[in-house]
C-alpha cells in the first residue's frame, strides 16, 4: 500500500515550532527503512499495512511530544499484491509525458 500523509502540531501551543516537529516525524518515517520520500505537502510511505500504519502512528507520536494537539491528513492506496508503486506510478506518468 501507499500512504500520503502529512502530520504537524495544530493550535498555538507549540512549544518547538512547526518544522522541529514535522522534522521529528519525517525522521520516524525515514528511520523505518520503508520506501519513502517527502515532498512539500506529503510525505508517501510504501508498505504493508500494519507496518505503514505502525510508521504513522509513531509520527503522529512524535509531533504530539510537541504538542498537545495534532493535525493529521492521510491518503492510501490499497492494491495487494503491487510493491514499488512510489516509483512505478510517477515512472508511468513520465513515460507518457516523454520525459523517460
Amino acid at each position: 500500500m501507499l500512504v500520503a500523509f502529512s502530520v504537524s502540531p495544530s493550535g498555538g501551543d507549540e512549544t518547538g515550532g512547526v518544522s522541529e516537529a514535522v522534522a521529528a516525524a519525517v525522521r520516524v518515517v525515514r528511520e523505518s527503512g520503508l520506501p519513502n520520500e517527502t515532498n512539500a505537502m506529503f510525505t508517501n510511505i510504501e508498505g504493508e499495512w500494519d507496518e505503514v500504519m505502525a510508521v504513522v502512528k509513531k509520527a503522529v507520536e512524535a509531533v504530539a511530544a510537541a504538542s498537545p494537539r495534532v493535525s493529521l491528513v492521510l491518503k492510501a492506496d490499497i492494491r495487494p499484491g503491487y510493491t514499488g508503486q512510489l516509483t512505478a506510478k510517477v515512472e508511468r506518468i513520465e513515460r507518457e509525458l516523454g520525459g523517460g
